[in-house]
């Protein structure tokens, strides 16, 4: 059971020095209750206490690595349910099938493929995380070849799926130093794999049949590891998200430590879109790993793009700095247009200009990265604003002429903003998607 915060209290040094960043002891071992803050914070706790508190101040799921350096991607670690209580700290991973049975060519012809899976959105890079070989040959040998194969040519950690652990201390013995996790153990094969895990330093899958099965399975090989990844084994999917969810609600609330993994499952289709629909559902309820067959990017980038929005924190709008953007070979004779600074607004205006190969300026006002609508029904993209920040962003440096283009959904500025700015106001198209005939139209 969980300690509370007066009993975590009594154990720590009562200095109340404020070093952890609590203004008094009593609130720090009320913030580590909580799990708002961590037991390392104090610097002058002694050994016994630390003993006493480690499973008391651990997260409730516990943060598991796989793979190292800057193939490393860590999993678990999440103290809330709903990520408007706290945001959530680790985007699920993604990781891509491949199967044993390629060789040679074919072998490296999709190991490239799927190393190659990164693409950008809104700014930012995203990619896959892990490989996944799994034995599908049944050949011991062919699997150890094909994980050191793509141990040394992928640049992604991985996950190796075999039920044999002679197959898995194969693959082991080549590959062990990048920490792969192992899949998995189960009620048949759970003590081999243990010793695996052990002896390798690497992080174990855990395969049951359900909750209870899961459960039992996990506090047994966690007495001896205790670096887990649960798969509850359900293949119904509405079965699987209420399990999921009673997983993440019995960890996080009840403090039952044989779920406080992270849990991985596997994407199940007929089809790519079934698996990435199927993917993206249970990423929405918890899954901390997705192992998928897809190796297609454009069917991958929707389920990238929902993680993206998914562990954005919802207090902290993904945004990009304001200021004045070039597209393309912007000069003094440039149009200028006018958006908020939330990145996905930004980037979808900025795609939109940047097709017409016209050059241009963006100017991205400071929002608190929120859209034009939002903003402008918040007061934060306004005449006044908008005036403000024409003048120190330094656009009137780069340009001749005094013309701005203002978003159609927000033409009601254009009196307020002329008078304010003393620049000529034009009225965009409402969507981005019209900026393209817009463009061609007015500056050509």
């Amino acid at each position: 059971m969980a300690l509370t915060g007066l009993e975590i209290f009594k154990l720590l040094p009562k200095k109340n020095c404020k070093e952890c960043g609590q203004p008094t002891c009593l609130a720090f071992a009320m913030a580590l209750a909580s799990a708002k803050t961590t037991l390392e914070k104090c610097p002058y706790v002694s050994e016994e206490a630390k003993e006493t508190l480690g499973g008391a101040a651990a997260p409730p799921i516990r943060l598991v690595s796989v793979g190292t350096g800057d193939k490393k991607r860590d999993m678990g670690d999440e103290v809330v349910l709903f990520r408007h209580d706290k945001a959530f700290y680790h985007p699920a991973c993604i990781a891509v099938e491949i199967p044993d049975t390629l060789k040679g060519a074919d072998l490296d012809a999709r190991i490239a493929r799927v190393s190659g899976l990164g693409m950008e959105r809104v700014g930012q890079k995203v990619n896959i995380d892990l490989a996944a070989v799994s034995n599908q040959s049944g050949n011991a040998l062919d699997f150890a070849e094909c994980a050191a194969r793509v141990d040394a040519a992928s640049g992604l950690a991985m996950v190796l799926i075999s039920s044999d652990p002679v197959a898995m201390g194969m693959a082991l013995d080549r590959c062990a130093a990048s920490k792969p996790l192992i899949y998995a153990a189960t009620e048949a094969n759970a003590d081999a794999m243990t010793e695996l895990a052990k002896k390798y330093g690497c992080p174990l899958a855990v395969k049951g049949n359900g909750l209870e099965s899961t459960a039992l399975l996990a506090e047994k090989i966690g007495a001896t590891c205790k670096e887990l990844v649960l798969d509850l084994g359900t293949e119904d999917l509405s079965q699987l998200l209420a399990e999921l969810t009673q997983v993440r609600r019995l960890a996080i609330k009840k403090k039952f430590r044989p779920f406080g993994y992270p849990v991985m499952t596997f994407a199940r289709g007929e089809t790519e879109m079934d698996q990435i629909v199927d993917a993206s559902a249970k990423m929405s309820k918890y899954a901390s790993l997705i192992v998928t067959s897809v190796n297609d990017r454009a069917m991958l980038l929707p389920l990238m793009a929902w993680r993206m929005n998914l562990y954005t924190d919802p207090q902290k709008p993904s945004q990009v700095e304001p200021g004045v953007y070039a597209v393309g070979a912007a000069g003094p004779n440039s149009p200028v247009f006018v958006t908020t600074n939330f990145s996905l607004t930004y980037y979808t205006v900025e795609g939109e200009i940047s097709a017409t190969r016209i050059p241009a300026y963006i100017i991205a006002c400071p929002t608190d990265g929120t859209s034009v609508l939002t903003a402008w029904a918040a007061g934060k993209f306004t005449g006044d604003k908008i005036a403000e920040f024409l003048k120190s962003c330094g656009v009137e440096e780069k340009v001749t002429h005094r013309n701005l283009v203002i978003p159609g959904y927000v033409a009601v500025l254009k009196g307020a903003l002329e008078e304010k700015s003393g620049w000529k106001i034009l009225v965009g198209p409402q969507e981005a998607s019209g900026l393209s005939s817009y463009m061609k139209s007015n500056f050509l």
